[in-house]
């Protein structure tokens, strides 16, 4: 019996993540975000990551997965780091959790679930996209539009298996566009 394809996960535009980042006025909530973007964060990983993970000199920030993904510590993105630059003169530089509650505690995915919805609202995203886990979605499907190194995708994701890579690899229609261009002489 042939095995039924997974359905698309729902991830938002390259556009639709800038009308995003464009909708979130909070320092803390514009870095909480964009390292959840650009590390392809699943809410819960996000509330772990403590101040002393973050390297700022280095530009570092190690990141502890969770469901039997890999940890490592990453380079960030210049975006990521003029975040955290603003968030951290904010927050100061105290241990604890780099993105707290207010009862000082790691913020949850509840309040996380939350501010996504509030924030798709804003930029005239729809509901069914208005989930955390849609920009781990888009952090995929965006990296397997830019970058052809699929070992190096899965490694960015914290993917301990190949497969759960390859689904982002066969939405990123951009690659099968550039692949078509490169074998439209072949057979001449």
């Amino acid at each position: 019996m042939p095995r039924k394809s997974r359905p698309a996960p729902d991830y938002l535009t390259q556009e639709e993540i800038e009308r995003f980042f464009r909708s979130i006025p909070s320092v803390r909530d514009r870095a909480m975000f964009r390292l959840a973007y650009h590390r392809g964060l699943r809410a819960s990983e996000l509330g772990m990551i403590q101040f002393g993970d973050y390297r700022a000199t280095a530009g570092r920030l190690f990141v502890r997965r969770l469901k039997g993904s890999r940890s490592g510590e990453f380079l960030l993105v210049d975006a990521e780091k003029a975040a955290l630059r603003a968030w951290v003169r904010q927050r100061g530089t105290g241990e604890g959790p780099l993105f707290p509650s207010r009862n000082h505690r790691p913020i949850s995915r509840k309040r996380l679930d939350q501010l996504m919805k509030r924030y798709c609202q804003a930029a005239g995203i729809g509901p069914e996209k208005a989930h955390m886990h849609a920009l781990k979605h888009s952090c995929g499907t965006h990296l397997s539009a830019r970058e052809p190194d699929i070992v190096a995708i899965q490694d960015h994701l914290g993917h301990a298996n190949i497969q759960n890579t390859m689904v982002y690899v066969q939405i990123a229609s951009r690659r099968r566009d550039e692949f078509g261009e490169r074998l439209k002489d072949w057979g001449k």
